[in-house]
Parts: structure tokens; sequence; C-alpha cells
């Protein structure tokens, strides 16, 4: 079904993405003070095991996993890079990942509303379980804003 491709190809770009920004962010803080670097770590061990969930999914399936484009990769490493160097403080990276978190959580609702009547239940558990880890995120987040 194209509603289970779709939407399984969004989790697996959205939870490669999230290891990507969060080792980059880790890598980025290492050496620094910042007391919210065990956050940044077990989001980037949330975001592993829901690329593991999608990536088990995708061969159940039989689909070609689509990999995020190269340029987008680009941007976010960099655009996350410009905007470490100005402000490192624990308040500017609570409030980066709340925004990250906070527009994951609206695109996979979109989804979840459009496909949930067709796509297949595994795939459905594993997109509101995303969208409940982003929501739990934003709340351990809150405190450092």
């Amino acid at each position: 079904m194209n509603e289970n491709n779709e939407l399984l190809m969004y989790i697996y770009q959205n939870a490669n993405m999230g290891v990507k920004n969060c080792t980059n962010l880790i890598r980025i803080l290492q050496g620094k003070d910042n007391k919210i670097k065990k956050i940044v770590e077990g989001e980037l061990k949330g975001y592993e095991e829901f690329a593991k969930r999608a990536e088990k999914l995708i061969k159940k399936n039989k689909l070609n996993p689509k990999e995020i484009g190269l340029m987008a990769d680009v941007m976010s490493k960099i655009s996350m890079n410009m905007e470490m160097m100005k402000d490192n403080s624990d308040a500017r990276v609570a409030d980066m990942l709340t925004k990250g978190f906070t527009m994951g959580n609206v695109d996979i609702t979109k989804k979840i509303d459009r496909f949930e009547k067709d796509a297949d239940k595994d795939i459905l558990k594993l997109a509101k379980d995303l969208l409940n880890f982003g929501k739990e995120n934003i709340e351990i987040l809150k405190p450092y804003l």
C-alpha cells in the first residue's frame, strides 16, 4: 500500500535525521559544561530505536529505504553548527530541540490523520509511538527553556 510506504519512509527518515542531529549536537557539546547533554544522549538512543524498528518494518514490507537527501543533511548540520557557535547554552539547545520536536509532531500528526484508516497497524503504532516520543521530550526539555 502506498499509505504504508509513505508513512514508514517518513518515520525512517525522521528517525535517521534525529540520529544524525543528536550525534552532531553531542559532538558540538563535547567538553562543555552543558547539563542538557544527558537528555540529548537519551534522545539519540530513542531515535536509534525508532530507526531500528522502522528498518524491520521496511524489510518486512520488502521496501527500499529512502535516505534523507545529502543537501538536507548538510544544511541541517551547518545550521546547527552556526546556531551553537552563537549560543550553546542549555536554554538555546532546549529551544532548538523543542522546535524540532514540535515540527516533527505536526508532520507526523498530519500523516497519522491522513493514513489512520488505511495504514498497517504496526506502522501506525510506530508512527504514534514517534509522536509520543516527541511529546515526552518536549516536556523533558521545558525546564531548560
